[in-house]
């Protein structure tokens, strides 16, 4: 049984009575200890998708249906009492801005030993060590001392160690991660990622990793779901996604990544942009960007089929083919 299932998901957002899908039934599972990598452009309704299953979803948006089985019961149908005593324990989740999560006026130690005292009624003595070895685990050095700094004394890599650490405080079976290397650079991406797959290795922690960077997903995913204005367009084993791409809007995702033995002189983009949810296509979500669409596309919504094992993919052209 996976570790995670999450089954035709729907959470929409209304204004002026009408409803708009951010992520609009979809379905997945993660199995324990692996990595799955949500990936697709800003709009596509990864970040929701991570907030419905912690339970987070504030109006004006609303879960209207689904399920989202962990361990067997659904989180949907749990009140909140019952959600906060899940949230950082047992599914935790790394935000992708960590100056808007830190509290600036909050020394970041006592940030950290929060869940620990909520969730594993730590005594503050206790827990002040822990935070300090947290801090170390995740590359922080100096803990006994940085333990009393704000968040503000911090560089930017240094402030997501700091919500790793927050994050992994009770040993969550789940860590969410949302755009975790944003606006990092380089380094300290791979820094990061490498820190991520440690703890996963160490801990046997399950992963969600949202992200649009297909170097990451390449580094760190065991499957990949490609999404697009709140609906599933791909899913894939990692290996097979990049070795053979079978949706139009994964392909052209792809021909956006930089190569090395490329000499173009400009990058290859995705022509127009992702539409507003008030602005949706009638057929295919992806069909007024799409160079292969025909008069179906623009029509009709495809549905997601299992083209060949484990690949998923939504697209009239598999049936044309």
């Amino acid at each position: 049984m996976s570790l995670l299932e999450v089954r035709n998901l729907k959470t929409y957002f209304y204004l002026d009575r009408n409803e708009y899908p951010a992520v609009d039934d979809i379905s997945f599972t993660l199995d324990e200890g692996k990595t799955i990598a949500i990936i697709g452009e800003s709009g596509s309704g990864k970040s929701v998708t991570s907030l419905s299953i912690m339970g987070l979803v504030d109006f004006p948006g609303k879960i209207i249906g689904g399920e989202v089985y962990y361990r067997g019961e659904d989180l949907l149908k749990k009140g909140e009492r019952e959600m906060q005593k899940i949230r950082g324990n047992e599914i935790a989740m790394i935000y992708q801005d960590p100056m808007s999560t830190l509290n600036p006026m909050i020394k970041v130690g006592k940030q950290i030993e929060e869940a620990l005292i909520i969730h594993k009624k730590a005594t503050k003595k206790d827990s002040k060590k822990i935070v300090v070895e947290l801090m170390k685990a995740v590359g922080i050095p100096d803990g006994e001392e940085r333990y009393n700094h704000l968040p503000e004394q911090f560089s930017g890599g240094m402030r997501q160690r700091l919500m790793i650490a927050m994050a992994i405080a009770c040993n969550p079976k789940i860590l969410i991660a949302d755009e975790p290397t944003t606006a990092l650079d380089v380094t300290i991406q791979a820094e990061i990622l490498d820190l991520l797959r440690n703890l996963r290795n160490e801990y046997n922690m399950s992963i969600i990793l949202n992200t649009h960077d297909l170097g990451v997903v390449a580094e760190m995913a065991d499957e990949v779901v490609v999404m697009y204005c709140g609906k599933i367009m791909e899913i894939a084993p990692n290996k097979e996604l990049f070795k053979n791409p079978l949706n139009p809007y994964t392909q052209k995702l792809m021909e956006c990544i930089p190569r090395i033995d490329d000499r173009k002189k400009r990058l290859d983009t995705i022509e127009g942009y992702v539409p507003h949810l008030t602005e949706l296509p009638k057929g295919c979500r992806f069909s007024d960007r799409c160079h292969k669409a025909f008069d179906r596309c623009k029509d009709e919504l495809p549905e997601l089929k299992e083209i060949s094992k484990e690949h998923w993919s939504r697209c009239w052209l598999h049936e044309v083919e």
